[in-house]
């Protein structure tokens, strides 16, 4: 068998992370017959609930319960307001008390998609590494409803593009290491990181 030397500069094709010295890559499949590729271990549940092949797993993969269906959630979700019962409604939630604007929908629908995808775990991986990061969702500019979210630690920060009509609607579009690398218009920081990296954009509810 045929023994190669493992590249410091490999990356994650989930996350698309470089990956670091001695962390420990698994082999998948995206598809039966595909080529192997390398998957972070902060991806590999991820990768095996899209249907990804692990090296050494049967050829033909199954789902239980039939296709997964991403959970839609509503703005009360998007706020981080809990459900609670019809008598505790009012003394333990913050109702919005003003109409969302279009571009606050916008930001709002944007933060789902990211929470709906794979970038949400590496998110949340590296946020327990180096703590709580700045986060900013702007829209881009143009007629395609594009949105770039901004997620920057001081070491590192990793920049996606939200497409909200795409067949793959989040993508991670750039990434770098100082902040002084960034422009000035994805540094106005309108949203935090909760929960294993789910995005909650800053709307004010009066």
């Amino acid at each position: 068998m045929r023994v190669t030397k493992i590249a410091t500069s490999n990356t994650c094709a989930v996350c698309e992370r470089t990956l670091l010295m001695g962390e420990r890559a698994v082999s998948f499949a995206p598809s039966e017959g595909a080529e192997l590729v390398d998957v972070c271990p902060l991806c590999q549940e991820l990768a095996s609930e899209a249907g990804w092949l692990k090296e050494g797993a049967p050829t033909t993969p199954t789902l239980e319960g039939g296709r997964r269906r991403r959970r839609k959630r509503n703005l009360v979700d998007f706020l981080g307001i809990t459900r609670t019962s019809e008598e505790g409604a009012l003394a333990q939630q913050e109702p919005i008390l003003r109409k969302l604007s279009d571009g606050e929908v916008a930001l709002l629908e944007a933060a789902d998609l990211f929470n709906g995808s794979a970038y949400r775990r590496t998110v949340g991986g590296i946020a327990k590494s180096l703590g709580e990061p700045h986060v900013s969702i702007v829209p881009l500019s143009g007629t395609s409803g594009e949105l770039a979210v901004t997620v920057a630690w001081e070491l590192s920060w990793y920049q996606y593009r939200v497409s909200p009509e795409s067949a793959q609607p989040v993508r991670l579009e750039r990434r770098g290491h100082e902040l002084h690398e960034l422009e000035e218009g994805y540094k106005d920081w309108n949203a935090q990181v909760e929960d294993e990296g789910r995005l909650v954009p800053a709307i004010a509810r009066i």
